[in-house]
């Protein structure tokens, strides 16, 4: 599909205050019998007019646009997606795993209710999703857990530090998240949003297209920004789901969206649909560059510049399925950022699969110094 950033520029009707101001002012004339001088009162008023008109026009300029796609925002977007049966994603939770620990194997069964809330810090909450039941002499148990607050604000919490057990169990000794915590997401922008309205007529296809699988798994997180459809054999569906920032999808994610593309009203009753995390390529960015002499003043801020270029390209090159690995890309990039010349050692031209994301290891920018022309 070709972008919505190809279309012309639309405009409904002319917001030019002079174009307005020269139509009043003639057809004023034409009425009157009488020329208006730059400075009669009369010319000062229509001129008040004319801007008024141009505000309206271009109030009716922004509700049309509204009604389309490629210009919709806020509530005008969600209204625009209702029409294909595509709602915006809410922000979802970040989760985690929590381990209780008894302070003694106990006879009968007991039972962590759902809703009870661990605490790293007294002010973010993270709470069972389900009643769980210990064992009969059981000592620990594993518990999904997830944050009371949707979106980000509960990610980061790294092992250990959610331990603070805020309901009360007696016969618990102790509780901490052996996983980090992660997944949660604010509720979906609007380009993201877009991209998927713009997509959902694949979804209606019952026969397994690729930009169907697409869209489908893309609604299982607002994270994912990336897709690999592929099928290694007859009848076998492979989808790999790629997150922004070139991050590697968890477990949940990935059960997340095989919940989803297996749904009996989604998937063929044929297919095989696998759910897996992108395989990675690691590479090295090991790279020299060369400043020239006449902009020996800049060398300061033109480092800075190839730091940042070097990180883009770093970003870019993981933030999407089955780019190559190009280093001419890496080249023009430091070169845009001010060197004059680039040696890279690293890393070399290397074909990426649909299936594979490319992410980089070391990174190394060295500083050559300055040269004449």
């Amino acid at each position: 599909m070709s972008s919505l950033k190809n279309l012309p520029e639309i405009e409904f009707v002319s917001t030019d205050v002079t174009e307005i101001e020269e139509n009043i002012i003639t057809v004023y004339e034409s009425l009157s019998g009488r020329k208006l001088a730059p400075g009669d009162p009369v010319r000062l008023f229509l001129q008040a007019i004319a801007a008024i008109i141009a505000q309206q026009r271009a109030l009716i300029n922004y509700a049309a646009k509204q009604n389309l796609l490629a210009y919709a925002e806020g509530v005008y977007l969600d209204h625009i997606g209702a029409l294909v049966r595509t709602e915006r994603l809410p922000a979802k939770a970040a989760q985690t795993t929590l381990r209780f620990i008894l302070s003694s194997p106990q006879p009968q069964a007991v039972v962590i209710p759902a809703g009870t809330r661990v605490t790293p810090d007294g002010e973010i909450f993270f709470a069972t999703v389900d009643a769980t039941t210990v064992p009969a002499g059981a000592t620990q148990i594993d518990v999904l857990a997830e944050c009371t607050t949707p979106g980000t604000i509960g990610n980061g919490w790294l092992v250990g530090q959610i331990n603070k057990l805020v309901d009360p169990l007696p016969w618990i000794q102790k509780v901490e998240n052996i996983t980090s915590s992660s997944g949660g997401m604010d509720e979906e922008d609007d380009e993201s949003y877009r991209e998927r309205i713009r997509g959902a007529p694949e979804s209606f296809s019952v026969a397994g297209p690729e930009e169907g699988y697409r869209y489908w798994a893309k609604t299982a997180h607002q994270s994912i920004v990336d897709v690999s459809i592929t099928s290694p054999a007859p009848g076998q569906v492979e989808i790999r789901p790629l997150l922004e920032n070139g991050e590697i999808p968890s477990q949940e994610i990935l059960d997340a969206v095989a919940a989803i593309c297996n749904d009996k009203k989604i998937r063929p009753l044929t297919d095989q649909v696998l759910v897996l995390a992108p395989e990675v390529v690691n590479y090295n960015v090991e790279l020299t560059y060369y400043v020239a002499l006449e902009n020996a003043s800049m060398v300061t801020s033109i480092q800075e510049a190839v730091t940042k270029a070097v990180d883009d390209y770093v970003g870019w090159q993981k933030s999407r399925l089955g780019r190559d690995i190009n280093p001419s890309e890496l080249i023009a990039r430091v070169m845009a950022a001010g060197a004059k010349r680039v040696e890279v050692i690293s890393p070399v031209f290397t074909q990426i699969a649909p299936t594979q994301v490319a992410i980089a290891g070391i990174v190394s920018v060295q500083y050559g110094g300055l040269e004449d022309d």
